[in-house]
């Protein structure tokens, strides 16, 4: 089933929304992050898909895709985008790339089906359980509000744009780094029945998603397949944080910082991550 944006996959449960670019043999999926959806990719894309088929679906509860009423724990939402990539479209091996709850999604999933994945890109996020605090002792405030039961529903019932705005013009390098045609995007979506309870789902499976990563990594040791870890290095970009996550996580990591940016590092420096996953994917086998 097609949509103006993408593609539909019924998977029996749910209803999932991605986008299907290019027809290359080699495949790159894309896992976007909050306040977002595959929209954030929406300027990579064309730079990956002359030589890839690109697959960037919409997380389950977010963007088109339907809202069940639980199942934000990263490994749920990984077996999510294992199902739409291996039964849906027959899709054995490909790079993988997660920003901010994109990035523990794409960590999750790279645990369950480590011979799938070819190399693995983390931008802008920690990985819970990795021995740090992912919340930088408060620093990122929103996680506790967002993870408090009930009280974020009510305070941003019909006022999705007050916490979407002020995210997007704090949270990247300069305030107008998004802008306002794409925030309406974002908003059309998350001002959806249920977008905001998904949302705050991803944030209060937290403590779930740190105790499956360390159970993972006390069970099969720190990931094998190469690993890319940039961080923004302005205003909330997590800097250097998300290099260290992952070395702490993975036997064999690359990466640095992602110049003038801040969270948002897909929109703010498109030019600068297509770059460096061109060149992470083509690296030669070691």
């Amino acid at each position: 089933m097609d949509s103006p944006t993408g593609r539909y996959a019924d998977l029996g449960d749910m209803l999932v929304h991605y986008r299907d670019v290019g027809d290359a043999e080699d495949v790159v999926v894309l896992l976007h992050g909050v306040p977002q959806t595959s929209h954030e990719w929406r300027h990579v894309i064309p730079r990956l898909a002359p030589r890839y088929r690109v697959i960037a679906p919409d997380l389950r509860g977010l963007g088109d895709t339907s809202r069940p009423p639980g199942g934000y724990d990263k490994k749920t939402v990984a077996a999510d985008v294992w199902r739409l990539l291996h039964k849906h479209l027959g899709i054995d091996r490909f790079f993988l790339v997660g920003h901010d709850w994109g990035g523990p999604t794409a960590f999750a999933l790279a645990c369950a089906h480590p011979d799938a994945v070819r190399r693995l890109a983390i931008l802008d996020v920690a990985i819970p359980g990795d021995g740090h605090d992912f919340s930088q002792g408060g620093r990122r405030w929103h996680h506790a509000l967002f993870r408090t039961l009930d009280l974020p529903e009510a305070l941003f019932h019909e006022r999705e744009h007050l916490i979407l705005d002020w995210l997007f013009e704090h949270y990247g390098y300069l305030p107008t780094c998004i802008p306002r045609a794409d925030r309406d995007e974002y908003l059309r979506c998350y001002r959806s029945a249920g977008a905001m309870r998904a949302m705050f789902g991803y944030y209060r499976a937290l403590p779930q998603d740190a105790d499956d990563n360390r159970a993972w990594l006390e069970r099969h040791g720190r990931l094998k397949m190469p690993v890319l870890a940039l961080g923004g290095d302005r205003s909330f970009g997590r800097g250097l944080e998300t290099l260290q996550s992952l070395q702490r996580v993975a036997e064999d990591v690359r990466g640095g910082l992602v110049p003038d940016s801040g969270h948002w590092v897909t929109e703010e420096q498109p030019e600068f991550v297509s770059r460096a996953l061109l060149e992470f994917f083509a690296e030669p086998a070691r």
